[in-house]
C-alpha cells in the first residue's frame, strides 16, 4: 500500500506510521523542553506557576513563583456534554482528510498560498450546518466582538498514528490577530515556546502594519513579559475538554505553539477558527478580494 494512503506527512514532519515504515529517528521535543524553566498556566489565577504537569499544580494550591502570561483566555465548559456529544456525531459523518504529523482535518475555507500571498476563493462554500451554534456561541465572548470566522478546521488526534503538531506561529498574512480553538473532545495541552529566530518567517512583519483589534483591560493591567529574559522559559496551557481558546496580542505573535505527540492521551478532536487580517475587511486595501470569501462565509450547509 502506498504511503500517501496510510499517513500525510511530507517534509521534516513525520508520524509513527511513517516513523515506523523508514525507520526515521524521532527528536523527542518534550524531553528538551523539561530541562527549560517550565510553567502552567492556571485558568482561575490567570497566572502562570512553576512545573509541567497540568495535575501537579492545580489551583488553589499552587506552590513557586508565578508569572504573568498575558494574551491568552481560556473558558472552561464552553461546550454542554450533550453539545459536544452530537457535535462529535456530527463531524464524524463528514469525511476526513489525511493531513501531516498523524492528524485527520477537514478544512473549509479559501486556498491560501503564504509564501507568494495568494488568496484564492476555491470551493470555499461555507461550513457544515451542524457547527453554526459554536460560531454563533462566540457573541458570548467580549474579547471575540467583531470576530469573523473565514476559515473553520476540524482536526482529529490518535495517539494510535502519533499525532502532534510542532512549534509555530500561525501565518501573519492572511489570519488575523485573534487565534481560537474549540476543545471538543479530549484533554490537551498546547505548549509555547518563546519565538526568537528570523523576523521574516510566518509574515512576521505585517503584523506592524495594522493595528490589534484587541483591547483588554485585564491585560493592560498585566506586566508584559521581557522577551528577552523569556528565552529559556516553557508555558503549558491547558485545553481541556469542551473548553474555549482564545489565543491573541503577545501569546499569538511572540510564542510559537505546539501539541506534544507524549500529550494526546486519547482520541481528541477539535475546531480551530481563524478570521482575516484589516487589510481584507471593511475599510481595508483588499477588501474587494475579502469581501468575496466573507460572503461565502456566511453561508452553512
Amino acid at each position: 500500500m502506498e504511503l500517501d494512503r496510510l499517513c500525510g506527512c511530507k517534509g521534516i514532519r513525520s508520524c509513527l506510521i511513517c516513523e515506523t515504515i523508514y525507520r526515521i529517528p524521532r527528536i523527542n521535543l518534550a524531553d528538551n523542553l523539561q530541562n527549560k524553566r517550565t510553567y502552567v498556566y492556571c485558568i482561575y489565577c490567570d497566572k502562570a506557576w512553576p512545573g509541567w504537569n497540568l495535575s501537579s499544580n492545580q489551583h488553589p494550591n499552587h506552590s513557586g513563583v508565578p508569572i504573568d502570561y498575558p494574551g491568552v483566555y481560556i473558558e472552561p465548559n464552553f461546550l454542554s456534554k450533550n453539545k459536544a456529544k452530537s457535535l462529535i456525531k456530527k463531524l464524524d459523518e463528514l469525511p476526513w482528510d489525511l493531513s501531516q504529523s498523524g492528524r485527520r482535518k477537514q478544512n473549509y475555507g479559501p486556498k491560501c498560498n503564504f509564501k507568494r500571498r495568494r488568496l484564492r476563493l476555491g470551493n470555499f462554500s461555507g461550513f457544515p450546518a451542524a457547527t453554526r451554534f459554536v460560531q454563533e456561541k462566540f457573541a458570548n465572548v467580549p474579547l471575540l466582538q467583531g470576530f469573523q470566522t473565514i476559515e473553520q478546521c476540524s482536526l482529529e488526534y490518535d495517539p494510535m498514528r502519533g499525532a502532534s503538531i510542532d512549534p509555530h506561529i500561525d501565518d501573519c498574512w492572511i489570519w488575523g490577530e485573534r487565534i481560537i480553538t474549540v476543545n471538543i473532545t479530549g484533554d490537551a495541552v498546547l505548549t509555547m515556546t518563546p519565538y526568537r529566530d528570523a523576523l521574516y518567517r510566518y509574515n512576521l512583519p505585517d503584523v506592524e502594519t495594522y493595528p490589534s483589534v484587541v483591547e483588554s483591560i485585564l491585560d493592560s493591567k498585566k506586566t508584559q513579559p521581557n522577551m528577552e529574559a523569556m528565552e529559556h522559559v516553557v508555558v503549558r496551557l491547558p485545553m481541556p475538554a469542551r473548553s474555549l481558546m482564545v489565543l491573541y496580542g503577545a501569546s499569538r505573535y511572540n510564542w510559537e505553539h505546539a501539541v506534544l505527540r507524549e500529550d494526546v492521551k486519547g482520541r481528541r478532536l477539535c475546531i480551530a477558527y481563524r478570521e482575516f487580517t484589516p487589510p481584507y475587511l471593511e475599510g481595508g486595501d483588499h477588501f474587494d478580494e475579502g469581501s468575496k470569501i466573507l460572503e461565502k462565509a456566511r453561508i452553512f450547509w
